[in-house]
């Protein structure tokens, strides 16, 4: 079995960017610049035939080149304790598009639909047992972070394997706008 997503890499000069911010909060594990990305789509755990299934199907996404701009922070939460900071992502009717476009070529497979509602962000952190009040001043001394536009002309699937240090992505197949 591998663990699938899909993802939007982004630009180098963006994840500096991103990297900047990277910081001022208490039992963080910061992601790694490297590993930053935006999930289209997070797939689950697959027996490896599948993968080139979902493959065939995605290649035949088409999407034109569109620009995506990273603006302000927030966190997610779970019973009242912060598991993760993240830059999110300007309102884009075109990612949004993207996102149906993979949702249905991955339904044509066999996957199950995405039961939660799409929030587009990278992640930038990892908090574990954090109370909201952690981030007093990381969210107001960060809300106002904005990078970009940068064009999106690709996506990739990658394999993701967790373990001791955190996860590793590896990609396995890029696909091209046009």
């Amino acid at each position: 079995m591998v663990r699938l997503f899909l993802a939007i890499r982004p630009p180098a000069d963006v994840c500096s960017s991103l990297k900047t911010i990277c910081y001022g909060v208490r039992g963080a594990r910061w992601v790694e610049t490297e590993n930053f990305h935006l999930t289209l789509r997070f797939i689950g755990e697959v027996f490896e035939p599948i993968v080139e299934d979902i493959s065939s199907e995605l290649v035949r996404v088409s999407f034109a080149p569109f620009d995506i701009t990273l603006h302000g922070v927030g966190h997610f939460e779970s019973r009242g304790r912060v598991n993760a900071l993240w830059a999110g992502v300007a309102e884009s009717a075109e990612l949004q598009q993207l996102k149906a476009k993979i949702e249905s070529a991955l339904r044509r497979v066999g996957c199950e639909p995405e039961k939660r509602k799409f929030k587009p962000h990278v992640t930038l952190a990892r908090l574990r047992n954090a109370r909201p009040v952690t981030l007093q001043d990381w969210l107001p001394s960060n809300g106002l972070f904005r990078v970009g536009p940068f064009e999106v002309e690709e996506f990739s699937l990658y394999e993701s394997r967790v373990g001791g240090a955190g996860s590793v992505y590896i990609p396995l197949r890029k696909f091209l706008s046009g």
